[in-house]
């Protein structure tokens, strides 16, 4: 789905971009991110407006991919924040960082502008960094940037964010590993080993909401076998749409954060 690169970011990027650039700068800058047609006339802000404006209205070009190339150099820079100019830099990459939030985008290394996943997943996001999973991480990045233009891929890296933390899991608390590595097998382990089981719970809304999160992940397995890049297509075609891959990837984070979060809690008792 080709999506344009909306108001509030528009505006953002020319200003930084007609701040941080000469005429002649700004234009092998926008040329080489693949902006559309000739440097329009003007200032170097008018010039920068223009030309977003004509990215959004060339339906050969993909915005959102022009936009990241563009972001490329400032949010991927080495800064120093000791330097007084490289703090400058530093607020412009926090403006572009907060605009693009606002509008459900989400930049990634590479020169990369991707819809961004909702709460679940900044939240995911977050205990990732904190303990440091590369794998994860990893899967977290492949999940945003092919939800849109790859929904098979997207699904296929929703279910190796949960293999992966099963199998960190298993690793660091030095559990028998079962003999398929698969996501059921690893998850079957793990959520034994944290007290997974509905029937221990006297309350039957949380009874309902495990043995839910229990199926969904079984659901995403499935799903990754029978229609992700992960396997070839079987007899039965399935026509994922990105919605069906973000449904995947969004119940893949919020399974994953109630998995670091019950490691978490089980660690500090």
């Amino acid at each position: 789905m080709r999506r344009l690169i909306p108001a509030a970011v528009l505006a953002v990027v020319a200003e930084i971009t007609s701040s941080r650039e000469t005429h002649a700068s700004l234009d092998n800058l926008f040329s080489y991110a693949g902006a559309p047609g000739e440097p329009p006339e003007g200032s170097k802000a008018v010039k920068a407006q223009a030309w977003l404006r004509l990215t959004n209205k060339d339906e050969t070009v993909d915005p959102l991919a022009v936009l990241g190339k563009l972001l490329e150099v400032y949010m991927e820079e080495p800064l120093d924040p000791n330097s007084t100019w490289d703090v400058q830099k530093l607020e412009s990459r926090q403006r572009i960082q907060r605009v693009l939030a606002q509008c459900q985008l989400r930049y990634v290394d590479g020169g990369r502008v991707t819809g961004a996943l909702a709460a679940p997943s900044r939240t995911l996001e977050e205990f990732i960094r904190d303990r440091d999973i590369a794998s994860v991480d990893d899967e977290f990045s492949r999940a945003l940037i092919n939800v849109e233009t790859n929904p098979r891929e997207a699904v296929s890296a929703a279910s190796n964010i949960l293999e992966s933390i099963c199998k960190v899991y298993i690793a660091e608390e030095n559990i028998e590993a079962p003999a398929k590595l698969d996501l059921k097998p690893v998850w079957s382990v793990v959520r034994k080993h944290l007290g997974f089981d509905p029937g221990s719970l006297e309350d039957q809304d949380l009874q309902q909401i495990l043995s839910g999160i229990i199926s969904v992940v079984d659901g995403i397995g499935a799903l990754r076998t029978h229609a992700s890049s992960a396997h070839g297509a079987g007899k039965k075609s399935y026509r994922l749409e990105p919605r069906h891959a973000r449904l995947a990837v969004h119940s893949a984070h919020t399974v994953a954060l109630f998995i670091l979060e019950s490691w978490q809690r089980k660690r500090a008792t």
